[in-house]
């Protein structure tokens, strides 16, 4: 350092109490700024950890609905096996009837459900009529279920096939 950067006069109290009040708003002005950016950075972390996290939710439900999806499909696969294991313990086979419970019981475990529907009023979301005998003409029943109709978690599978009365 030279001597000429060196003030050439000597400070005396108040204009050493200027330049320190001076100082110091400049370093409040620069705290300021500088808490500002701060608050400005931490929203933006806020908000991408939000993001973040509504990411991971909405993955892990699409996920889960992919994979109740496949599961689907793999039942509705293999409803035309219950069908014939259902059919020939209805005509009395033998040796059906354990096949026939091992794989309904471990695909109600997973999710599928045989729909109830004899003696129950006709509801086209879960039936479909293809045989209809008359009746007292009230609120349509169904008599007599020809095929078994499924859901899987929640949704048709596959609608009954029955015949209604009514």
């Amino acid at each position: 350092m030279s001597d000429e950067s060196l003030p050439q006069e000597p400070l005396n109290d108040a204009s050493l109490a200027d330049a320190v009040n001076a100082a110091e708003d400049v370093v409040e002005h620069d705290i300021e700024l500088l808490l500002k950016e701060r608050n400005e950075f931490k929203d933006i972390a806020l908000r991408l950890q939000a993001d973040f996290e509504n990411f991971k939710k909405r993955s892990a439900s699409q996920l889960s609905d992919e994979v109740d999806r496949a599961t689907g499909r793999l039942a509705d696969a293999l409803l035309p096996v219950l069908d014939a294991c259902e059919a020939a313990f209805t005509h009395g086979a033998e040796g059906v009837e354990p096949i026939w419970s091992a794989l309904i019981g471990t695909l109600s475990k997973q999710g599928l459900v045989a729909f109830d529907l004899l003696n129950k009023p006709f509801d086209p979301e879960t039936a479909e009529a293809v045989m209809h005998e008359e009746g007292d003409g009230g609120e349509p029943i169904v008599v007599e279920v020809l095929r078994t109709g499924y859901q899987w978690k929640g949704r048709v599978l596959r609608a009954a096939m029955v015949k209604v009365r009514g």
